[in-house]
């Protein structure tokens, strides 16, 4: 059984991660803001570690990820229209956990980023669009720079449809994909060493979770 910390630990596709990984036997741990999500938490089989991504340095990641054998970032600056936050986030929330990670010895690392970051940007695009998928692309690159044992999933739209357990994995043309695939992609990700060094976009599909990432690593 292992202990996993998940950063982001409330949002949409942690809540299904968490209960991914304690359905599989593993600890996961939320690192979240609040003590008052605790009880949901708890419910989905997982322990509370308080950080507040925004405020606390990479040290306090650190102490947060005692005893973990991975990190999954999963978190973001959501949909409000703020572009800050898209920095302070998406970007340096992604870069702190890394640090933090290697500072306490945590070599695994998942990263939740999107789907066609590194694509050319429109000079049209919208200021708050430009904001989160440069700081998505930034927080990838500095996470293929590192010397963490990583994996990066980029998905495409998200939606809260039930999951399907369905999926296209790997160089695919953008389309949706339910959360809770999503933190099921994540998971076998985990499961697999094979996966490190690798990074996959993720949509819905005809394929297997198990045996879309099973074709990626033996391919």
């Amino acid at each position: 059984m292992s202990r996993i910390a998940v950063v982001g630990g409330h949002g949409k596709v942690a809540l299904h991660l968490l209960s991914e990984l304690s359905g599989a036997g593993h600890t996961p741990v939320a690192l979240v803001r609040t003590d008052a999500y605790r009880p949901e938490l708890e419910a989905r089989g997982a322990e509370l570690r308080l950080v507040d991504i925004e405020r606390e340095e990479a040290d306090a990641f650190a102490v947060a990820f005692r005893g973990c054998d991975a990190v999954v970032f999963a978190a973001g600056g959501g949909a409000d229209g703020n572009i800050e936050r898209k920095r302070t986030v998406d970007l340096e929330g992604s870069l702190k956990s890394a640090d933090g990670a290697a500072e306490a010895g945590v070599r695994r690392f998942v990263q939740l980023s999107a789907i066609g970051v590194d694509d050319p940007l429109p000079d049209d695009t919208a200021p708050v669009w430009r904001a989160y998928v440069e700081a998505k692309r930034d927080a990838d690159a500095a996470l293929r720079a590192t010397d963490l044992e990583w994996t990066i999933i980029r998905p495409g739209r998200l939606t809260d449809d039930p999951a399907t357990g369905l999926v296209a994995l790997g160089e695919v043309a953008r389309g949706d994909v339910t959360r809770a695939d999503v933190a099921a992609v994540i998971a076998a990700v985990l499961e697999d060493p094979r996966t490190v060094g690798r990074q996959w976009d993720l949509v819905g599909g005809d394929t297997p979770v198990s045996e879309a990432v099973e074709r990626l690593v033996t391919g």
